[in-house]
């Protein structure tokens, strides 16, 4: 007995955005020719809503720390005077925030042969807020990629861990799960919840600070850095694809 009329306007605006994409050549004949993958995202959300006065959401732990983590490991690699066999690629891709747009385009049609990528290792907003003791390896147990995982862990004295937050699903919200969907193997490192007072509750601040900070314009240059978690982070990651790179054997699905 009720009738309802409405209507509705919107307007479509094409927007183009660029991923970047580094390399440095490999030093093996034959293994130059495959790819082994850092990648970050270089987006935001720009101006939005103003939270406490600021409108400028400028994203510095999600994600300008991760592609200052992949800058480091480039340089790291440009200053090798014996490069890896493998060639490396640093994949900045964009539209994350708005459904893994940009990796979604590289890993559907990338740069380089597809079949030729062996892996990727993402820098997602590693969080680097406190300490670095442990780490979470996402989407680790899904292919061999665990092993040279464990093996840096062990090199730098830095736990491995069990993913704290399971019912988060983490592993398919950011551009490594682009690679898995093409079938290349994937992961993503990330805090685990070791701290130095033995309360091991990272994963517990981590939410608190997410409560205040994360999406929010006050995710700036002034937060809350450790500095040395993110040497620490660059030097575990760059481990982790340098053995990838040398490795005769290709990183296999389990």
């Amino acid at each position: 007995k009720t009738t309802v009329s409405a209507s509705a306007q919107a307007r479509y605006q094409d927007i183009e955005s660029f991923n970047v994409v580094g390399k440095i050549p490999g030093s093996d004949a034959k293994l130059r020719e495959e790819y082994v993958v850092h990648s970050a995202h270089l987006d935001h959300l720009g101006i939005g809503p103003p939270v406490k006065g600021d409108s400028i959401y400028n994203g510095a732990h999600d994600n300008a720390s991760g592609v200052a983590c992949v800058l480091e490991i480039a340089k790291i690699y440009s200053r090798l005077k014996e490069k890896p066999k493998r060639t490396m690629l640093f994949v900045f891709v964009t539209g994350e925030e708005l459904g893994l747009l940009g990796s979604s385009a590289f890993a559907a049609n990338p740069t380089v042969p597809k079949s030729k990528i062996v892996a990727d290792i993402n820098m997602d907003m590693p969080t680097l807020i406190a300490p670095l003791l442990s780490v979470v390896a996402l989407g680790g147990q899904h292919s061999t990629l665990i092993e040279p995982v464990k093996k840096a862990c062990a090199y730098m004295a830095i736990d491995l861990e069990n993913d704290p937050e399971p019912e988060q699903n983490r592993f398919i919200r950011s551009d490594q799960y682009s690679f898995v969907t093409a079938g290349i193997p994937a992961l993503h490192l990330k805090y685990g919840n070791k701290t130095a007072d033995d309360r091991n509750n990272l994963s517990q601040q981590v939410q608190e600070w997410r409560a205040v900070t994360y999406h929010k314009p006050q995710d700036d240059i002034n937060g809350r850095f450790d500095f040395e978690a993110g040497k620490k982070y660059v030097q575990l990651c760059f481990l982790v694809g340098y053995q990838v790179a040398q490795e005769p054997a290709r990183p296999q699905w389990n």
